[in-house]
């Protein structure tokens, strides 16, 4: 036990009345307990572990008496990886209380709720992940490289040996890293491995924190052409990162229904669940209700996953971002696609005058998809622009119903539909799509 720890608490009994936004067990009384793992309907076992001044965290002993809605989870590292928060629970309740979460704070923080309600959109809930930032660890007890995500609730890298939510090209390298890295000479150099699934196959990118000798080199190649994958090393920020193969930095994706492709590099933002994405932008693309002579604005536009199927619908549409490297992809993807009424610009929305000299003239349309800070900042000077209808994505509930309320309540909007979308099953991660209009 660490020193000032305290030793876990009397077993109790008590009953789960709700989850947390981390996906816990929370269980009512003298005072609050978290308990992972617990869940709403349940009475359950539980030790009191640690304890703060709202809360205390809990272990779980044992259900007494099972949800209905408890399943078994498929992956075996469920509970101590901290990738996943809910394999323990249905899928369909999973998405359930997504919906009730978004509900819940749409009305608590921005005091509305929608006139509609849209069908949950969901999809695979395995092997959907086609991105990751997966940590990597030389353990000498164990006597090699640990690769995977975070233990939960632990800074440590998890010992994995698969993962069931990664897609399958990158689920089948966990145990090959592991064993690679094991055998280089910078072992305790190389802390994160970006991996990437594109339509065309498999980029990763070793972040070395020193010059790798040349056996390495010559081991991550061979590596390379082994399991068919793309190998770069970022021996710095972003801006340095370099093929050692001599292969694109970029892979591709495409968006079917939109006769779209898309170039990215694995540090580039990008919806981690490539179906769920061609579904998302099919539903914004609907609920935009775009028309041939309409201008649209296209903020937090990243390289331009949103812009150019509304591109391939209006006269013009201006997509701002604040990152220079997903503009110039942006750029680049409209080229490739021959679109030339589509602009981009880079502007920190953020700051009080960003993006000026692109939010100029009137636009019919709006589509949003901010980082989870939100658009509070951009709101006011958004509402000059003339569009009758927004849409809004978002992958933090409270900010998008903080800024559905400031829309509501000060400028006249409505909420007309609100949704989730399934983008990380068995995750408490809740992406969002929301309709504002207003009369003009």
């Amino acid at each position: 036990m660490s020193r000032g720890a305290k030793p876990p608490g009397p077993p109790e009994e008590g009953c789960v009345a709700a989850l947390n936004h981390d996906g816990e067990g929370v269980l009512k009384g003298t005072k609050t307990a978290f308990v992972p793992g617990a869940l709403p309907g349940e009475r359950i076992v539980f030790q009191r572990v640690r304890r703060h001044r709202q809360h205390d965290e809990g272990v779980l002993v044992d259900v007494l008496e099972r949800s209905p809605s408890r399943v078994d989870p498929k992956c075996a590292h469920f509970g101590f990886c901290g990738g996943c928060a809910l394999q323990h629970l249905d899928p369909a309740a999973q998405l359930a209380a997504k919906q009730s979460e978004l509900a819940e704070s749409l009305s608590r923080i921005g005091r509305v709720e929608p006139a509609r309600w849209l069908e949950p959109l969901a999809g695979p809930v395995w092997n959907y992940r086609r991105r990751a930032r997966l940590g990597a660890k030389w353990v000498p007890k164990r006597g090699r490289v640990l690769v995977g995500f975070r233990e939960r609730q632990k800074p440590y890298v998890a010992a994995l040996e698969s993962c069931e939510v990664l897609a399958a090209p990158l689920d089948a390298l966990i145990t090959p890293l592991s064993e690679l890295l094991t055998g280089l000479e910078a072992r305790v150099s190389i802390p994160q491995i970006e991996a990437a699934v594109g339509d065309e196959g498999v980029l990763l990118v070793f972040r070395n924190l020193v010059e790798l000798s040349e056996s390495d080199r010559v081991a991550l190649l061979d590596f390379g052409r082994t399991h068919r994958v793309r190998i770069c090393l970022q021996p710095g920020g972003l801006d340095s990162m370099i093929s050692l193969d001599g292969s694109p930095l970029t892979l591709e994706y495409r968006l079917p229904e939109e006769k779209l492709r898309f170039e990215f590099r694995p540090t580039d933002f990008v919806q981690v669940n490539g179906e769920m994405n061609r579904a998302l932008v099919q539903r914004a693309i609907e609920l935009l209700d775009l028309q041939s002579e309409h201008r649209v604005l296209d903020l937090f536009c990243g390289l331009g996953n949103f812009t150019l199927p509304i591109a391939r619908r209006v006269r013009e549409v201006v997509g701002i971002e604040g990152e220079a490297g997903l503009v110039a992809r942006a750029r680049r993807n409209a080229e490739l696609n021959e679109l030339t009424h589509a602009s981009f610009h880079v502007a920190n929305l953020a700051e009080p005058e960003g993006g000026s000299a692109a939010l100029v003239g009137r636009f019919d349309r709006i589509l949003l998809d901010p980082p989870r800070a939100g658009a509070i900042e951009v709101l006011p000077r958004l509402v000059k622009l003339g569009a009758t209808r927004m849409v809004y994505v978002s992958c933090h509930p409270g900010t998008l119903a903080r800024d559905v309320g400031v829309l509501c309540s000060e400028h006249g909007y409505r909420l007309s539909a609100a949704g989730v979308v399934d983008m990380f099953p068995h995750t408490t991660h809740v992406e969002s799509i929301a309709v504002l209009e207003v009369d003009r």
